[in-house]
């Protein structure tokens, strides 16, 4: 019996994997799709064309990263479903709208009509009946000297040369979003709690949670877009 049924966790489950920088997200990600034989879909860092240039200028391009990221994970919340489930998302696109876009404009760094109009478009893309929410949201989350460890340890340089005051209130506003986030249900997870790098075996416990929270969320209706 492999550990997807010894779990009894279904082989076109979603699962979203959310938290702040630098809480091991892509970690996760690896090891659940590892232990259960799922595909992966991981964030597009490297490749995005705004990134730099937002942590050089935040207000320049903050509107710019947001409708970015937002089209790119859209794109892959379908691709996702119309496959036919069976994978680990690295990073929710319910993070985009509830933290970063509403922290860039509270801050400033995006005007009135730029929010608005992100919101709108958030909104009619996402929140709505049609949109295929995941199976479950994995929140991780750690002590802020644990997290702020990690992101020196990971060493990207746009990161490192980041006030730690932006990575103090992330970390504040991802508290306050979970808190009352409720698009689909919330495995809560203390990255103290386990050691994916070092110990491979911490990852059942963690399968035996994330089986039995599906388990009692699962409708019988269907959940995935027609093709």
């Amino acid at each position: 019996m492999n550990l997807r049924e010894k779990y009894q966790i279904p082989n076109d489950s979603v699962i979203t994997i959310a938290g702040t920088v630098g809480v091991g997200k892509s970690t996760m990600t690896k090891a659940l799709a590892n232990a259960l034989n799922f595909k992966t879909s991981f964030e597009k860092v490297d490749t995005n064309p705004y990134l730099e240039d937002f942590y050089r200028d935040f207000e320049r391009w903050s509107f710019h990263l947001q409708i970015y990221f937002l089209a790119e994970r859209f794109k892959e919340q379908k691709k996702i479903f119309e496959y036919g489930g069976g994978f680990i998302q690295d990073r929710s696109i319910y993070e985009d709208t509830g933290i970063f876009a509403k922290m860039h404009y509270e801050n400033g760094n995006m005007s009135k009509t730029d929010y608005e109009t992100y919101s709108n478009l958030f909104e009619s893309m996402v929140m709505t009946p049609y949109f295929p929410h995941p199976d479950l949201l994995i929140y991780l989350e750690g002590s802020l000297d644990a997290i702020l460890n990690r992101i020196e340890e990971r060493g990207r340089s746009m990161e490192k040369s980041t006030p730690i005051s932006y990575w103090e209130e992330m970390y504040r506003r991802y508290e306050e979003w979970i808190n009352n986030f409720n698009a689909c249900p919330i495995l809560r997870i203390d990255i103290s709690d386990y050691d994916l790098m070092r110990k491979e075996n911490t990852i059942e416990p963690i399968l035996e949670k994330v089986g039995h929270f599906i388990q009692q969320s699962r409708k019988p209706a269907s959940r995935f877009i027609n093709k």
